[in-house]
């Protein structure tokens, strides 16, 4: 049964259309809550598609007649007033997060190209009652694209993402890297968004935006809101994060293990070296000499960054739990000044874009990543006076987001969306 679950602004609903086609048909990838829409195979032809020949190619795999659907290697949506978008990394679990978006919240489009690897090209994947088919991502893919959604890593980001702004198009690219580029924004639209109003997609000009880390994202929606009302003095972060921020090899073999486990078998240990069921552990990112991981000193550098103030201290422990999809985040927040009161603080979130308040002591209900899970919102609760701490000088909160959504694929077509206003 589904956790009961309040949502304010921001929040949708759960998945709808896009996928890759599949002949499997497994336990694991029936389970929701569980996986998200598994690994899906279909064989099938990459052709390109270009300006507007590629409305007419489109509309024309459109007619197929009675319940056939014929083929395109992209989808025209309308005229020339609007963007061609293209995807990089179509067939990952953001990729396939970024159709499900894109189809959810009716972003315009002249075409869609699905970019990925050579083993990749020819699957099949379906938009909006059409098939498309992957095309090999190469140096000529961005010839005819105006905004381009990267998410493939950041080896492929470094390399094709220059060529792409080359071509004209706009980068959104969710990998670390481009972040602490100088000159690169790095956006949260609802915390930042003016960071990003010298890129326009019509002027064929290109550009770069990046999105921040998975973890930064969830914890600066819950955190900008009070830091705006009393200016936030030191940060102190752990975080809880879920299987999907290392991929989808990482869930399905979070899944397998679970069930490996339970069946009382050796677990399948071919992503982490050491067992993810019923375990934890700390972040698998590379360790520092100064003892943090990347993933926390990812979290210091692009809070500053991102809030264009380096006057806040930040520490942080990130840790990886046995949970799919939404990562979970215990918040310390030390101010400036008189501080910011409990009552305030509900008052700021209960206002704030994007952000849930889940916060009833008398039920003992707050947020938990399962409510977060395919939903849109951060979710927050657990707001009480740091007892540490004299007066309103500080609070903690406890916080909720789905990595693979806001934490990834939601915030890149938000960003998206903001280029269509400039």
């Amino acid at each position: 049964m589904r956790a009961k679950v309040v949502r304010t602004r921001g929040s949708v609903g759960g998945a709808r259309t896009s996928r890759i086609k599949t002949n499997t048909n497994t336990n694991v990838n029936r389970n929701r809550h569980v996986m998200h829409r598994g690994r899906r195979d279909a064989a099938g032809d990459s052709s390109s598609c270009s300006n507007k020949p590629r409305q007419n190619q489109c509309r024309a795999a459109r007619r197929g007649g009675g319940a056939e659907r014929r083929r395109a290697s992209c989808v025209a949506m309308a005229g020339a007033e609007e963007p061609r978008v293209a995807i990089v990394g179509a067939t990952g679990a953001v990729g396939q997060e970024f159709l499900e978006l894109l189809d959810q919240r009716d972003f315009p489009m002249g075409s869609l190209k699905l970019l990925a690897s050579a083993r990749s090209a020819g699957k099949a994947m379906t938009f909006k009652g059409q098939e498309i088919t992957v095309e090999e991502l190469t140096d000529k893919s961005f010839e005819d694209v105006d905004i381009a959604l990267f998410s493939a890593g950041g080896g492929i980001s470094k390399k094709f993402g220059p060529i792409a702004s080359d071509s004209g198009a706009v980068v959104v690219d969710n990998s670390s890297a481009f972040r602490m580029a100088p000159d690169v924004p790095l956006v949260i639209p609802e915390i930042n968004a003016e960071a990003m109003k010298d890129i326009k997609w019509r002027e064929r000009k290109g550009g770069i935006i990046a999105n921040p880390n998975c973890s930064t994202i969830i914890a600066l929606m819950a955190v900008t809101p009070l830091h705006r009302a009393a200016t936030v003095k030191r940060m102190v972060v752990s975080t809880y994060q879920a299987a999907s921020g290392a991929g989808q090899a990482a869930m399905d073999e979070l899944v397998l293990q679970t069930k490996e486990a339970l069946e009382g078998k050796e677990v399948t240990k071919d992503i982490f070296p050491i067992q993810y069921a019923f375990n934890l552990f700390s972040h698998n990112s590379p360790m520092q000499d100064n003892g943090y991981n990347e993933e926390e000193l990812k979290m210091v550098k692009e809070t500053k960054k991102i809030w264009n103030f380096d006057g806040v201290s930040i520490t942080a422990t990130c840790i990886r739990v046995p949970i799919v999809r939404a990562h979970a985040e215990s918040i310390n927040l030390e101010f400036e000044g008189q501080g910011l009161s409990e009552a305030r603080a509900r008052e700021l979130l209960s206002g704030a874009p994007g952000v849930s308040l889940i916060d009833d002591r008398s039920s003992n209900t707050f947020p938990t990543p399962l409510d977060a899970s395919f939903k849109d919102d951060v979710f927050v609760g657990r707001i009480r006076k740091d007892i540490s701490r004299d007066g309103d000088k500080g609070l903690d909160l406890f916080v909720c987001g789905d990595q693979i959504r806001k934490g990834a694929a939601l915030n890149a077509v938000q960003i998206a969306e903001v280029l269509l206003t400039q």
